[in-house]
């Protein structure tokens, strides 16, 4: 199981849900993070995505709630899980 503390850059994802119907489905290699996006390497080419209102399935196909993880990567690796 992953933790909400984990590193998530060069990991798979797909987003399950979101407000913005259009993400759902979009999957990729997370590039980049900030406090309040993912940047993916999609098949149409880099997309920058908000975490919050979105739901991110990972390889094992755990979902995460974005609204849980939008924090600043070095803030969230910090906390204990």
């Amino acid at each position: 199981m992953m933790a909400l503390n984990s590193e998530f850059i060069g990991l798979h994802t797909e987003i399950v849900d979101s407000n913005n119907t259009s993400l759902i489905g979009l999957n990729g290699k997370i590039a980049f993070e900030t406090q309040q996006t993912f940047t993916i390497n999609t098949n149409h080419g880099q997309k920058t995505i908000p975490k919050q209102h979105t739901s991110w399935k990972f390889a094992n196909d755990q979902v995460i709630n974005g609204n849980l993880i939008a924090k600043r990567p070095e803030d969230r690796i910090k906390v204990k899980a």
